[in-house]
């Protein structure tokens, strides 16, 4: 009975992980793998950003002077 309380004390003490069970080499590609996502996710990010930047420069570009004047803060008639 003993011999079982010793037991289940070691396995409390060190729970088994993932990466205990694993071999070296496929816990290694499969970190490998998780990074290679992250910058694919980091780079699809930043392209979809400078792209709605580009989106947004073109939009101002292609404004009509009476849009950009409806846009402005100024009270146009106090300059008549």
């Amino acid at each position: 009975m003993n011999k079982r309380k010793k037991d289940r004390g070691k396995q409390e003490e060190e729970p088994l992980l993932l990466k205990d069970r694993l071999n070296d080499e496929l816990f290694m590609r499969l970190k490998k793998k998780k990074e290679e996502l992250m910058h694919q996710e980091e780079r699809r990010k930043a392209e979809e950003e400078a792209r709605k930047r580009e989106e947004a420069r073109r939009r101002e570009q292609q404004k009509t002077f009476a849009q950009l004047l409806d846009e402005s803060d100024l009270v146009w008639r106090q300059f008549k």
